[in-house]
């Protein structure tokens, strides 16, 4: 299991916790940096494929400071959305975000664990997370859960990093993510250890089919992977039947 800090015991739940708490104030302004800012149209893109539905009621898992909630909100005019996270810290920033943007009484963001979510079945139309499935200590569960309080008939949309296949791409990618990338990350935010996490776990993660055969697993149907910018994201489309 690829965990951040390899000299530690305690659980990788724990230790991601750690990690976005020591990252927290630089988060932001580091996941614009080190995408080139593509971030922005990553989610705009995941957020476009749930506007036929209309959801009304939406759960961000992984919420972080809540950018994909505030997408939701932009594009689907729900009623609310409820953002989940272990970290407080990152979870600190996202409401003072909300607050400048006015959107405190539509985006509910508390603590929670995406593996044990405290919602009752059957709660959500609509189930999203960017770039945090990556990080579950287990992913079937997780996903099982995120499945457990979908509507019958709603969806899921997951966003994650993925590895590039073409060549060309692919090289260039492997010697960003091995060099620059933790390079910056370290300078910025202190930590030594969550931008050298970040390949690695993309690495580890069963990206394309592999997960959408434990996406089908956790109950999921109608799956489907979009990937973007040559691949290095990848957006997945489950529906719970």
């Amino acid at each position: 299991m690829v965990v951040p800090y390899k000299e530690k015991d305690s659980s990788k739940r724990e230790q991601i916790a750690e990690m976005f708490d020591n990252v927290s104030p630089k988060y932001d302004f580091l996941n614009h940096l080190l995408s080139g800012g593509i971030d922005f149209w990553w989610r705009k893109k995941a957020i476009s494929m749930l506007r036929a539905e209309k959801p009304q009621l939406i759960l961000d898992i992984a919420t972080g400071t809540g950018d994909l909630a505030v997408e939701a909100v932009k594009q689907l005019k729900p009623e609310k959305v409820i953002g989940v996270d272990i970290s407080e810290g990152m979870l600190s920033f996202g409401r003072e975000k909300m607050k400048k943007l006015g959107l405190e009484n539509k985006i509910e963001l508390q603590m929670g664990d995406s593996e044990k979510l405290q919602f009752e079945n059957n709660t959500f139309d609509a189930v999203i997370v960017s770039f945090g499935v990556r990080n579950f200590e287990n992913l079937e569960k997780g996903l099982t859960d995120m499945c457990r309080v979908t509507k019958s008939g709603g969806t899921c949309m997951v966003m994650e990093f993925s590895n590039p296949k073409t060549p060309v791409i692919k090289q260039l990618y492997n010697f960003y993510n091995a060099t620059i990338l933790p390079f910056i990350g370290r300078l910025v935010s202190k930590d030594s250890s969550a931008y050298s996490y970040l390949p690695e776990s993309v690495k580890a993660f069963p990206e394309g089919e592999n997960f959408l055969r434990v996406f089908e697993k956790a109950g999921f149907r109608q799956t489907k992977c979009i990937p973007l910018t040559f691949g290095v994201c990848s957006i997945y489309i489950g529906k719970k039947p």
